[in-house]
């Protein structure tokens, strides 16, 4: 051997994965940076607070991520659970709203027969809402 030091950069395969590993944590810090500031805007804080948080995790990035993970990370879960649950009543409010009163078609004839069988409509207004209900 003549003494010379093998390098990581030697082996392909190694640097190939330290190129990977790379990319790959600096994409997961990109996206908590991300949710932190979505974070901030999200939160019910004061616009003074607001704009402290973001100007300190903008311009010390890995700090400001660190600090506001210790200081207000388990509230972070908390607002997303909220935001989440809201969504999701937002939609079920949406999907309500559009389906209209819900009652299937078999509901509907149901009653248009009790009131046939009762005399309130005749045969024709009968023959017409049941004509209507199935198209």
């Amino acid at each position: 051997m003549t003494g010379e030091m093998t390098l990581a950069n030697d082996y392909p395969i190694l640097g190939a994965f330290w190129t990977v590993l790379f990319f790959v944590l600096s994409v997961l810090w990109l996206i908590l940076l991300f949710r932190i500031i979505v974070d901030i805007l999200r939160d019910d804080m004061t616009g003074g607070v607001k704009a402290g948080w973001l100007l300190f995790v903008i311009l010390l990035p890995f700090l400001g991520v660190f600090v506001y993970v210790a200081v207000r990370g388990r509230g972070m879960g908390e607002r997303e659970q909220r935001h989440a649950r809201a969504r999701q009543h937002d939609f079920d409010s949406y999907i309500r709203t559009t389906a209209g009163t819900g009652t299937s078609h078999a509901e509907q004839l149901a009653k248009l027969v009790e009131m046939h069988d009762k005399g309130a409509i005749s045969d024709h207004e009968f023959e017409k809402a049941k004509t209507k209900v199935l198209h």
